[in-house]
């Protein structure tokens, strides 16, 4: 599985952000923790992918209630820094915590949540997925990175778990820059074919996961809510945008060299335009949320 660093995580988090404000408002998470909890007094949360806690951190004020989360990666230094990335957040925010073990609780004013970590290896383990208990199963950009087959096989665990599907931020193919350059079409080409390249779950979706998601997800008779969560990345907004610019354009030509390296040449001239560009461009990556519940 493709590695991601904590300081690129750190990076993306208020755009991530920013972009989910249109699902915020259109999903009713409060009244799903309430459909799913059903009798019991927690709901139980899986996080695939979990990184250092993002997903946490947007879902647990708004899910409201008693929660138990389990927060599963594959990459030990994300695990390590995932507690003080919690803690930091918890206390910026004014909310309590406690250890309790190997354990954080987290306490907010209609809220609390305790949290797991478990290492957990995705691309090969997925039969190993700690489901007792669970009824919402959620991920953050992760499905553009997986194989159709891996879909197929999660889909199918969460279906015999009857536990709703709630995929954040997946990459839908649009990307949009301003101002526009000759060589913007070639480099996304190849960033694509890159894309689609095994990142150890097997042939990635990339742009086509969230068609693949929805559909199946239809096909399977979901209630299905789609919302579009894109980011949109201006410049003139000050010194974070421009350095996601830096790093965004930075990743597109190193993957697009990667694909194909007879193209280096092109691609670093087309890098190095945008750069010089960096303080009066924006750009619009297509992203959409996607809210699943069994019948």
């Amino acid at each position: 599985m493709t590695g991601f660093s904590a300081d690129w995580l750190a990076l993306r988090e208020s755009f991530d952000r920013a972009a989910r404000e249109a699902s915020a408002a259109a999903f009713d998470l409060v009244g799903l923790a309430r459909r799913l909890r059903g009798d019991g007094a927690t709901l139980g949360v899986l996080d695939l992918a979990s990184g250092t806690g993002a997903n946490l951190r947007e879902l647990a004020p708004r899910l409201g209630g008693a929660q138990h989360w389990r927060l599963v990666d594959h990459d030990p230094r994300l695990l390590a820094a995932l507690p003080g990335a919690l803690a930091a957040w918890a206390a910026a925010q004014g909310f309590a915590v406690r250890t309790q073990g190997d354990r954080l609780r987290i306490e907010g004013p209609d809220w609390q949540a305790d949290v797991e970590v478990v290492h957990l290896d995705l691309a090969h383990e997925l039969t190993a997925l700690p489901l007792a208990g669970v009824g919402l199963i959620t991920a953050s950009a992760l499905l553009d990175l997986v194989s159709a087959a891996w879909l197929d096989q999660l889909l199918a665990r969460a279906c015999a778990a009857k536990a709703a599907l709630l995929f954040a931020l997946t990459v839908d193919g649009r990307v949009d820059w301003t101002p526009k350059r000759a060589a913007d079409e070639a480099v996304l080409r190849l960033f694509e074919a890159h894309q689609r390249g095994d990142k150890g779950f097997g042939p990635a979706l990339g742009g086509r996961a969230v068609e693949a998601v929805a559909d199946r997800l239809r096909a399977l008779g979901c209630e299905l809510q789609r919302i579009a969560s894109d980011w949109h990345i201006d410049a003139r907004d000050g010194a974070q945008a421009q350095a996601m610019l830096a790093a965004l354009i930075e990743g597109s030509a190193a993957a697009a060299r990667e694909q194909d390296a007879g193209a280096a040449a092109s691609v670093a001239a087309w890098s190095a335009e945008r750069m010089q560009l960096l303080v009066r461009t924006r750009l619009r990556i297509g992203h959409a949320d996607l809210l699943a519940v069994w019948p």
